[in-house]
């Protein structure tokens, strides 16, 4: 084994004890520790809190300044929180996990669908604890979510078995999986899709998220034209200190729209929607305008659109 390989299985191994011990803490506790972390995350790390400024000026600009501050303080923490709960959703017994499950508001939504024998896509955006949701959805419904390994290899399995082991079916982010979603949709199973991640230059579109452009997936457009599956969006969302309440809204109609660029601006209309549930709850840290239309116009001057300098 060489030095990097040992070096990376150290890491891995470090990391999930870490997770095995957090999966004993309570959401009560492991929110109190998030209450501390948060303001080092803000505080020492630059990137994060830059771009989380950043977009939260792009959708709250008629916001005081101090308020989008707090605002940024506040999102850091319930992103430290979600990286602490990891071991809870992955790791705790199910029984435990479920009862931190306070409330379900929308599941009729889910259960309508499948009851007119249609497939479900729900729209998972990073909001609250995405694992928390992929726990309930995989323990009720037969469920299939794309998955992408992480960069640290060793890590890969302890991932894998942290979200597959109530019965999710996790598929590759490839030609195959979208095959594996299709089926999964015509068997009248749910499956999920981020809805907030930046495609490559093959698979988007740009729509606008709070007013300025977004490189948005046109996966569900495509999805959509192939089934009659029922489009929803799906969150769990922290009640801090006690758990977690989940809820289910029907998506903007448009993004049953044959025209992929209008059904990207109902993806994105469904993730604004649900974000205002609670903003400090969306993972702002992510460079989501990452992308421009200049630079895919290849205007030698595109740089200077970008909102991130970094």
């Amino acid at each position: 084994m060489s030095e990097t390989s040992r070096s990376s299985l150290l890491k891995a191994r470090a990391i999930q004890a870490l997770w095995h011990l957090l999966s004993h803490g309570s959401p009560a506790t492991l929110w109190r520790l998030a209450r501390r972390l948060g303001p080092l995350v803000h505080r020492f790390s630059p990137r994060e809190r830059q771009v989380t400024e950043a977009n939260l000026q792009v959708a709250f600009p008629d916001q005081e300044a101090s308020t989008r501050r707090r605002l940024a303080r506040d999102s850091l923490r319930h992103s430290s929180a979600t990286m602490l709960e990891l071991g809870l959703a992955w790791m705790a017994p199910p029984a435990r996990v479920e009862r931190t499950i306070r409330a379900v508001h929308g599941r009729e939504l889910l259960d309508a669908a499948r009851a007119e024998g249609r497939g479900v896509i729900v729209l998972a955006p990073h909001f609250g604890n995405w694992e928390v949701l992929n726990f309930w959805l995989s323990s009720h419904f037969p469920f299939t979510a794309m998955y992408e390994p992480p960069k640290l290899d060793a890590l890969d399995p302890v991932i894998r078995a942290g979200r597959e082991r109530m019965g999710a079916s996790l598929v590759p982010t490839n030609p195959r999986g979208v095959a594996a979603l299709l089926k999964a949709l015509k068997r009248c199973e749910a499956v999920g899709i981020l809805p907030d991640q930046e495609p490559d230059w093959r698979g988007g579109v740009f729509a606008d998220f709070y007013g300025r452009p977004a490189y948005t997936a046109t996966l569900l457009p495509k999805l959509v034209a192939r089934t009659r599956a029922r489009v929803v969006t799906g969150v769990a969302r922290r009640t801090t200190g006690e758990g977690f309440e989940i809820h289910f809204l029907d998506a903007d109609a448009r993004v049953h729209d044959a025209d992929e660029t209008i059904a990207a601006r109902g993806v994105n209309a469904s993730v604004e929607a649900v974000i205002a549930l609670d903003p400090a709850q969306y993972q702002w840290e992510y460079k989501r305008y990452r992308k421009t239309p200049q630079e895919q116009q290849d205007d030698p001057d595109h740089r200077r659109y970008r909102l991130y300098h970094r």
